[in-house]
């Protein structure tokens, strides 16, 4: 298929290797040109802006920071809807609010484009080994017609309701699973710390008797290890998500406490000047409040 892909990120940058592994033609934009250039070598065309990506493309990838981002590529003279073929379909990777899903879901509508909201599990090194979990919601036909190129990024696929931002209110909550965890394997690690076991001592038993999940096992060695940097998915960027969370959650009138307080501990690190370390230097904070030395 012709695709074309915006954002050249941490995250894109493999899973826009697995499609031109896969075969397919890309177009690729990246607001930072030199992140786009490797591609060009393998056969990309890098676009001059996201309109450029869009024109002539079947379908078009974005997977960007937040809101504003995907709101700078996709509205506007320039952006993706307006270069976008009627029946061409944006399948939006990102993690974003419900109420901005919904949105690209009335735009590309109202222009007859489609729309799939197709958020991922998994950090940088799972979309460079193809490793993803990938939700998909959207128009059935929609769904199926891109569903070769959903498969070409990960290990599996969940397509989701016909309401596009069902996708994102399940990445969100997801997401808020990952900090809850991550806060309470910080908090135990502090406690461990603090009563003299050593970090890799408590890793050891951890992975033992807790560890069946993959993301747990890894968030857990990180604070172990203390190893928040380079990130794979910025403490900032998850004190984003627990907003959008909250968010999605106060629509809902669904009370969450534990939310409100990891959001807390997360605008905390960002305080703190630990926004670009990975969100497991919740461990840190942790640590941190315990009286404890960095590891």
């Amino acid at each position: 298929m012709k695709v074309g892909f915006i954002g050249l990120g941490n995250m894109g940058q493999g899973m826009a290797q697995n499609l031109l592994k896969a075969g397919h033609t890309l177009a690729v934009y990246n607001r930072t040109r030199a992140k786009a250039e490797p591609f060009q070598a393998q056969g990309a065309r890098i676009a001059s802006s996201p309109r450029d990506a869009a024109q002539g493309a079947e379908a078009v990838f974005t997977i960007l920071a937040d809101d504003p981002a995907v709101e700078e590529v996709a509205f506007g003279g320039e952006g993706l809807l307006a270069g976008l073929e009627r029946g061409a379909v944006h399948i939006s990777s990102s993690t974003i609010s419900v109420a901005l899903s919904e949105r690209l879901a009335a735009e590309h509508a109202q222009a007859g484009q489609g729309y799939v909201s197709a958020p991922v599990f998994g950090r940088p090194d799972a979309a460079a080994a193809q490793q993803l979990w990938v939700l998909a919601a959207g128009a059935r036909a929609d769904v199926e017609r891109v569903r070769p190129l959903l498969e070409a990024l990960g290990r599996g696929l969940t397509v989701l309701a016909e309401k596009a931002s069902s996708a994102n209110v399940v990445k969100l909550s997801g997401n808020f699973l990952i900090a809850s965890m991550t806060e309470a394997l910080a908090e135990a690690f502090a406690l461990a710390r603090k009563s003299g076991v050593e970090a890799k001592t408590f890793l050891e038993v951890f992975q033992a008797v807790f560890a069946r999940s993959p993301i747990f096992e890894r968030y857990a060695a990180l604070i172990a290890e203390g190893k928040y940097a380079p990130p794979g998915f910025a403490l900032r960027l998850g004190l984003k998500d627990v907003g959008l969370v909250l968010e999605a959650a106060g629509d809902a009138q669904v009370p969450m406490p534990l939310a409100s307080l990891v959001k807390d501990h997360l605008l905390t690190g960002v305080a703190r000047g630990y926004g670009e370390l990975d969100w497991s230097a919740l461990g840190a904070l942790a640590a941190e409040r315990a009286g404890l030395e960095k590891l």
